[in-house]
């Protein structure tokens, strides 16, 4: 005869299901112990990179190759959404991502330490593999102290969760619910420990990279061939306007690199070879003897959309590049020069471009102090009147004259333009989009560029699509920089639309056609809607 459920009788040995409150909170911990031996793995791993090589951390080596095999459209839409803060928001998703699945981890290791444990190591295996493409071997060491610290902190606190207490009255033999009681105490602080630990650690990490990226304190010497005296801007006439130079802390920085590299001058060297007549090796110091020239140049980045931030203007101190390749030899066959930083980066610059009579330049100073870490030091290419994904190799250590078809760089690679002058634009600074006005005088004004046209001749401003006024101009400086403008407006009440457009001098004015910065830089007009009361 059959039994029915009701009369069946519960095994006096078996073991009570925890109610779902106990079984959620035990999933939480185990959870948790992932995600801090996880935090600690990377924080002696940072702190081992700092002391190193800063981009071999295992979280930088994973952003940096994230950022090699995102799509140039991708690429784009997050610079135009994020600007200077997308490197911080990829980093952030990173570790978000990386911190969930130690969590996983840890849940993993409830059952069987194993599996826990082969999550974490398989994750700075990535990590690992991304350090030696984006370096070499050597940049190993962080990725093996990452998974030796965070398998052996997930280890001691699975032993910890894992201890069984004395018998509960009444249930002979029946080990405790991992993670309650007296167990979960111990467990916690535990876990508190190895996460102070991590604080110090990641700390430790961060106050290093910040002692060895800080700028270096050199005695530049004078120019053989100094700017013009620098004029007086109008920051301090129209409120909101963009200084007229930017202080190198406020320049802008776009490059791939997630970290600040750190370069030695004494152990820099710049070598020239290719299609030369001889090949040569220059030290810093051998720059510092040669004649500089001293120049204010505008440089503006590709991927600056049309009144963007991605422009700056500033005074840069370096050797001239035809000098450097004179003193080589420029060969017969050459087209291009193909640079490479430090870490292998690699840009192309059309040679005839970089050779034609401009201020082209190896810098080492900038506004009247060394080259900033985050720029270049000790020393980056700069060539007028190109956006800076074609001329403005940071931490260079290699000019090498060759040709398009014999080599080809990291953005030609990823087809973007070999050829790409600045376009002639104009940014407008105040007022701000969607801003509210009072009724009556106000001032529009801003910056605008035009790089190896004859500098800015004139800024006109238009109000609701009506005609083109001229606007007052702000002082010249030379054919390479910007130049700063404004515009008396009578503004009556109600909302209105706001556009400007430069015109350079060679008579050169602005287009209407927009573009995207892919793949030879942004056009179009910049145009705001403001509501007067």
């Amino acid at each position: 005869m059959a039994t029915s459920t009701s009369d069946r009788t519960p095994d006096p040995g078996a073991s009570p299901r925890p109610p779902r409150s106990e079984r959620i909170a035990g999933t939480a911990l185990w959870a948790g112990l992932g995600v801090v031996s996880t935090l600690l793995g990377m924080a002696a791993a940072h702190l081992v990179a700092a002391v190193t090589t800063p981009s071999s951390s295992p979280v930088l080596a994973v952003g940096s190759q994230v950022i090699d095999l995102t799509p140039t459209p991708m690429k784009e839409w997050a610079i135009r959404q994020f600007g200077t803060a997308d490197k911080i928001i990829l980093v952030g998703s990173v570790v978000l991502v990386v911190l969930v699945l130690a969590g996983v981890a840890g849940v993993l290791a409830r059952r069987r330490l194993a599996l826990g444990a082969g999550l974490l190591v398989a994750l700075v295996a990535l990590a690992a593999a991304a350090a030696v493409v984006q370096g070499s071997v050597t940049e190993l060491l962080p990725s093996l102290v990452a998974a030796v610290t965070g398998v052996a902190s997930l280890w001691w606190l699975h032993a910890k969760a894992s201890a069984t207490s004395a018998a509960e009255p009444g249930q002979p033999g029946q080990p405790r619910e991992a993670g309650t009681g007296a167990s979960r105490r111990g467990v916690l602080v535990a876990a508190g420990a190895l996460a102070a630990a991590a604080a110090v650690l990641g700390g430790a990490g961060r106050f290093i990279t910040g002692l060895r990226s800080g700028n270096v304190d050199i005695a530049l010497p004078d120019p053989a061939s100094p700017a013009d005296p620098f004029p007086q801007g109008l920051e301090g006439q129209v409120e909101g306007i963009t200084p007229l130079r930017i202080d190198n802390a406020d320049f802008y920085r776009v490059d791939t690199r997630l970290d600040t590299p750190v370069v030695d001058q004494d152990s820099w060297t710049l070598t020239i070879d290719g299609d030369v007549e001889r090949e040569i090796t220059l030290t810093f110091d051998d720059l510092l003897e040669m004649d500089l020239i001293e120049r204010d140049i505008t440089m503006t980045c590709v991927s600056n959309s049309v009144g963007g931030e991605f422009v700056g203007g500033a005074r840069w101190l370096g050797v001239r590049l035809t000098d450097l390749l004179d003193m080589a030899g420029v060969g017969d066959t050459a087209d291009q020069i193909y640079s490479t930083d430090f870490d292998g980066m690699t840009i192309s610059t059309p040679l005839d471009l970089a050779t034609d009579g401009r201020d082209a330049m190896i810098a080492i100073g900038m506004n009247g102090e060394a080259l900033p870490r985050a720029h270049g030091f000790p020393a980056r290419m700069i060539v007028p009147g190109l956006y800076g994904f074609i001329s403005a190799t940071k931490w260079i250590t290699r000019i090498t004259l060759t040709t398009y078809a014999e080599k080809s760089a990291y953005w030609t690679d990823r087809d973007w333009a070999t050829d790409a002058p600045i376009k002639v634009s104009t940014r407008i600074d105040t007022p701000n989009a969607l801003e509210e006005l009072p009724v009556g005088e106000n001032v529009i004004g801003g910056v605008a560029w035009a790089q190896q046209k004859g500098g800015v001749d004139k800024v006109q401003v238009r109000i609701d699509g009506g005609a083109w006024q001229d606007a007052e101009m702000g002082p010249s400086v030379n054919n390479d920089y910007w130049r700063q403008w404004f515009y008396r407006w009578d503004a009556s009440e109600g909302g209105h639309t706001v556009a400007a457009r430069a015109i350079s001098g060679d008579g050169t004015t602005q287009t209407p056609a927009r573009a995207m910065p892919f793949p030879e830089g942004a056009s179009g007009i910049q145009e705001l809607r403001v509501t007067v009361t």
